[in-house]
């Protein structure tokens, strides 16, 4: 089964939301950059990322995130898209901010990539999300194992061309389960932090969402959407675009 890139994601420059930048987040924000630059060399219009994080950079995210000594105590968002934009000469945006129902409006986002770290966050994004993006990236993790999932919302109303991308929140529904109690609570300190996730970790649940978008963009069509990745095994299996039936209520942007 493949799915077909609308047009539109091809012949004009794109809107993303990426939400939350902290360890994918932050890795994935540097990887859209990277997409940008290769996109643009071969004659795409590009891509225009507004990042959301109301987080600040504390002394456990410097290892595992894309953060240096300098940055403690500012904010997430801003650090990196101000990086990004002075090193590759972006006009990114980036929001200090949880993003929420008027600033995603406002956004205008073609893709949404989700990189929060809770189900309720999720629960939160996911029908404001399925109303304002065309498309939805999930990038979740645990300890040595993750996801990346994209899936189609249906808000633009439109069918999509060839076969048709699951809602995300449809292919794993335990990644919006609010009944399943969660550990947030924060690590004081990198070891402490690597001893409730691998180091990189969140470098392999990005490869692949990065290369998901650019054979949506570059190859316009997909044949995957999504994979699960195990560091203890060493095994990453795609998820293949299929011909599932997608839900009415993500059909009605629910």
């Amino acid at each position: 089964m493949t799915h077909i890139t609308p047009a539109h994601f091809l012949d004009r420059r794109v809107n993303i939301a990426l939400i939350g930048c902290g360890g994918n987040g932050s890795q994935m924000l540097t990887g859209l950059a990277r997409l940008n630059h290769a996109l643009t060399a071969l004659g795409h219009p590009g891509l225009h990322v507004t990042a959301f994080d109301g987080d600040t950079v504390s002394e456990a995210n410097i290892g595992r995130q894309m953060f240096s000594p300098a940055d403690v105590g500012m904010y997430k968002s801003v650090v990196l898209v101000h990086r990004l934009n002075a090193f590759f000469g972006l006009d990114w945006h980036a929001r200090p901010i949880h993003a929420g129902p008027t600033e995603l409006v406002n956004v205008g986002a073609g893709i949404a990539v989700v990189c929060v770290d809770s189900a309720a966050a999720r629960a939160k994004l996911a029908p404001i999300l399925g109303r304002t993006a065309a498309y939805v990236m999930d990038l979740g993790n645990r300890a040595s194992d993750g996801q990346v999932i994209f899936g189609h919302s249906f808000a633009s109303g439109k069918k999509p061309c060839g076969t048709s991308l699951r809602w995300p929140y449809d292919v794993l529904p335990e990644l919006t389960d609010t009944t399943v109690p969660e550990d947030d609570t924060p690590s004081c300190g990198l070891a402490e932090a690597l001893e409730r996730q691998e180091l990189f970790i969140n470098q392999a649940i990005v490869t692949p969402a990065l290369g998901i978008l650019w054979e949506f963009f570059r190859h316009g069509r997909l044949r995957w959407c999504g994979a699960f990745v195990n560091l203890k095994t060493g095994h990453v299996r795609p998820l293949p675009v299929d011909n599932l039936p997608v839900r009415a209520e993500a059909k009605n942007a629910a």
